[in-house]
Order: C-alpha cells, then structure tokens, then sequence
C-alpha cells in the first residue's frame, strides 16, 4: 500500500513542476529579451511596410506628373508646328459657309467697285488704283476679321453654359459624348455649329482630341485651347473631369467679368478718341456743305490732293496709336 506522505510529496512535486514549466514559457522570452527583439522586428518590419507603400505612392505620382507633363509637351508640340492660316480657315472662322473661289470673285468687285467709285468722283487714275487695291484686299481682309471676332464673342459668352451642362451631365453619369450631343442639339450658335462638328467628326471616327484640335483651329481662343487640354489630360491620365471642368467654368466666367470691368474703364477712352478721330472728316463734310466752292480746291489742285494724302497719313497713324493706347491685354 502506497505511502500517504509519499504521495502527497509527489503531488506537490508534479504541480510545482508544471506551475515551473509554465512560468518558464511564459517569463523567459521577457527575462532573455526575445519578447524585446520580437517586438523590435515587427516594428522594422512595419515600418519597410510603409515605406515601401510611400514609395510605391511616390512613384506613382511621379509617374502621373511625367505623363502629364509629356502630354502637355505633345500638345504645344502640336501648337507649335500649326501652319499658317488658310483661307478656307479663315472663312470657317468668320461663319461662312462659302467656297474660296467665291470670295475671290467678291474681293474683286469689291475693288472694281471701290475704283471706279474714286475715279468718277474726279481723282486721278493713280489715286484710283490705291483705292482699287484697298478694296481688293484691304476691305474684304477687314471683313473677315471682323466678322470672326464677332462670332468668337457670341462663341465664348454661350461656351461657359456649355461647360456647365458637361458638369452637370457627367455628374449625373453621362458619358462625355452625350453630353457633347446634348450641346450640340440644345445650345445657341455658334457653340451649337461648333460642337457639332465635334460630334460628327467623332462619329466617323476621329479621336476627341483631334476632334478638339479642329476646334481649336476654327475657334483660335485661349478658353478653348484651355477646354482642349483638360479633355485631352483627363483621357490620358484620369483624373475627376467633372471637378476639373467645373474649375474651368469659373475661370472662364472670372475671364469674361474681367473683360467687362476692362471694357467698362476703356468706354471713356474710346468715346474721346472716337470723337476726336471723326472731328476732323465731320469738319470737312460741314465746310463742304457751307462753302463748296472752297472745298473743292482740295479736289482740284494738285497741292489740295497732295494735302489730303498726307493729311490721310498722319490721321491713319494718330488711329492706330490711339487704338493701341486704348487696348488693354489682360
């Protein structure tokens, strides 16, 4: 028969020896410092973790900058190798849907009309000729130009509506293209004509930002080219259009409220020199209708013509230094 005294020692030996075994496990790694260098590589660990994730965002944004940068390079590359401005341009730029040679036959009637106009008022044959070359290609130049910055005005007061409506679209969850046709069917000219023209180019299968290109080129403003490159970006890179073209919105409306503050301090300037430069033609007209007689000498006498050429000169040059007194560029 077992020993009572025995087992109860051979009890508590067992128990020690496992309560032993347990604090051993439990309080060695602390007492050894493995607990410490455990909890040291975990923390280099995490922090290679994050640097390398640092590094992997790093480069992905320098990677995203270089690809925006290269764009915009591609773009003014682009620019820069445009070449000159055609007439069938310049004829799409003012809004006339005419062909080239029909303007060569209106430019010259103009100046067969302009000649003979001159010629029969008395001038000589040589002063009908400089007046038949204005008329050639002074006037009908004249013209075009000033029927383009005429339909480029109406262009950009309707142009920022039209950003907006690609916002709100694009918003809502439209595609792009949609919200191009959407323009193109609800909007005003010529931002209606134009952007049709996007959407029909589109529609035989030109890229979009070729599609823009050709804008650019019938529409030669900064607040296109700006609507071009963002379109052009976002394609390439990504990116939140409608965020972007809502920046873009409000920059062309700060340009626009710009131009009118410009115009408003420039009215006074203009109106004194529209007055003093039509003062002089007003008193000639006056006196030709008070004293024709005395008038007429410049007509007649070969020192009046040759006043009246000079006189002309030195008009046309006080215009154009006026003019360019009262033109701001902002």
């Amino acid at each position: 028969m077992v020993d009572p005294e025995l087992l109860r020692l051979s009890v508590i030996f067992l128990a020690a020896l496992s309560v032993g075994g347990i604090s051993y496990v439990f309080i060695m790694p602390f007492l050894s410092g493995e607990w410490k260098t455990g909890k040291r590589i975990a923390s280099v660990s995490r922090g290679k973790s994050r640097v390398a994730r640092g590094s992997a965002l790093q480069d992905d944004a320098s990677s995203r900058k270089r690809q925006v940068q290269d764009t915009l390079n591609e773009l003014e590359a682009r620019q820069k190798s445009r070449k000159k401005l055609t007439l069938k341009t310049r004829l799409s730029q003012a809004g006339l849907n005419v062909p080239v040679q029909s303007f060569y036959i209106a430019s010259g009637l103009s100046g067969l009309v302009a000649g003979i106009v001159v010629l029969v008022t008395g001038s000589t044959l040589p002063v009908a000729g400089l007046a038949a070359i204005a008329g050639l290609f002074g006037f009908p130049r004249w013209l075009l130009g000033y029927l383009a910055r005429r339909r480029q005005n109406r262009f950009l007061i309707e142009f920022a509506n039209a950003i907006d409506i690609i916002v709100r679209g694009v918003k809502s969850g439209l595609p792009l293209n949609d919200c191009l046709r959407i323009i193109a069917e609800e909007t005003s000219e010529p931002v209606k004509s134009e952007i049709a023209d996007v959407v029909e180019q589109q529609s035989a299968g030109v890229t979009l930002a070729k599609a823009f290109e050709r804008l650019n080129e019938r529409m030669p403003l900064q607040e296109v080219n700006f609507f071009s490159i963002v379109i052009t970006l976002q394609q390439q890179t990504g990116g939140n259009l409608a965020e972007a073209l809502d920046n873009l919105s409000q920059v062309l409306r700060g340009r626009q409220r710009l131009h009118g503050k410009v115009m408003a301090f420039s009215a006074e300037a203009k109106a004194s020199a529209a007055i003093i430069g039509s003062l002089p033609l007003a008193v000639l007209a006056a006196l030709a209708v008070m004293t024709p007689d005395y008038v007429m000498l410049l007509w007649t006498e070969q020192l009046g013509k040759m006043m009246l050429i000079v006189s002309g000169i030195w008009m046309s040059i006080g215009v154009l230094v006026m003019r360019k007194m009262i033109n701001f560029d902002y």
